[in-house]
C-alpha cells in the first residue's frame, strides 16, 4: 500500500529533513556533475517535442524541468513525489513553467491510466523505493507500448584503482559534507548504504525483466561508473 509502512516513514521523513538544503547538499557533494548526468538521461530517452513524461521520485524537480526544455510547448511533464516538502521546492523552482506540473504520488501505485505517457523517468530514487520491482512495474504500466522507461542511478566503478578512489570518497567524505550542509549526517549515511548495496549493471537489468515486459533493455556507465543510466522499451 502507498505511503504505509516503517520503511517507507523513515524514508519520508529523512528526505523531508533534508527538503531545504537538498540541492545545494547534490551541488557539493557532486561538484555539480549531477547536473550532466541529468541532461545526458533526457538525451538518452530520445525525448521529443510534443511527448508525455511522468517523472517519478522527481524530488526538487530537476529532471522534470530538463523533460520540460526538451518536449517543447507542445508537450507536457508531470513530476510526483511522496514527499510534499521536496515537492514544494519543485513547485517554487519551475515557478509558472507552463506544461509542467507537480503531484503527490507513491511510483509504486501512481493513480494513471495504463499507457498515458511516452516516458517515464526515475534519477537516484529507485533504491529507495520500498518496493523498486513493483515501482518499475507501475512505472511501465504508465508508459504505452514503444515508449521508454528511464532510470538513473547510482553504481559501482569496474576499474580497481578509481574504484578504490571513489569507495574511500563515498563511505567516508560523502557522509561527512551531506552533514555539513544540511546538519543531517546520518541522512547521508544511509543514502551513500543504500547506493552501495543496490544493483547496477546488468543485475539492474535483470531487476527490470524480472519486473515488466520490455522489448528492450540497454545501459551505459556515465563518470566511469559512478552512476548508470537504463533505457527499456516497453513492450
Amino acid at each position: 500500500m502507498p505511503y504505509s509502512g516503517p520503511e517507507a516513514q523513515k524514508i519520508r521523513e529523512m528526505f523531508r529533513s533534508i527538503a531545504g538544503r537538498y540541492d545545494r547538499a547534490n551541488t557539493v557533494i557532486s561538484g555539480g556533475v549531477h547536473h550532466r548526468w541529468r541532461a545526458e538521461a533526457v538525451r538518452w530517452s530520445g525525448a521529443k517535442e510534443g511527448d508525455a513524461v511522468l517523472d517519478c521520485a522527481t524530488g526538487t524537480g530537476d529532471l522534470a524541468l530538463a523533460f520540460r526544455a526538451a518536449v517543447g510547448a507542445s508537450g507536457r511533464v508531470v513530476g510526483t513525489d511522496f514527499v510534499p516538502e521536496m515537492l514544494a521546492h519543485a513547485v517554487e523552482k519551475a515557478g509558472k513553467t507552463p506544461g509542467l506540473v507537480f503531484e503527490a504520488a507513491d511510483v509504486t501505485a501512481l493513480p494513471y491510466p495504463d499507457a498515458s505517457f511516452d516516458i517515464a523517468s526515475i534519477s537516484f530514487g529507485l533504491r529507495n523505493v520500498s518496493d523498486p520491482r513493483k515501482g518499475l512495474a507501475e512505472m511501465a504500466r504508465v508508459v504505452r507500448p514503444g515508449g521508454c522507461v528511464l532510470v538513473l542511478e547510482f553504481g559501482q566503478p569496474r576499474n580497481r584503482a578509481f574504484g578504490a578512489i571513489y569507495d574511500l570518497y563515498r563511505r567516508r567524505l560523502l557522509p561527512l559534507l551531506g552533514g555539513m550542509v544540511t546538519g543531517r549526517r546520518e541522512a547521508y549515511q544511509y543514502l551513500e548504504t543504500s547506493a552501495s548495496r543496490f544493483p547496477c549493471g546488468e543485475d539492474l537489468v535483470s531487476m527490470m525483466r524480472e519486473s515488466a515486459s520490455f522489448s528492450t533493455i540497454d545501459y551505459r556507465p556515465l563518470s566511469l561508473g559512478i552512476a548508470y543510466i537504463y533505457r527499456g522499451i516497453t513492450s
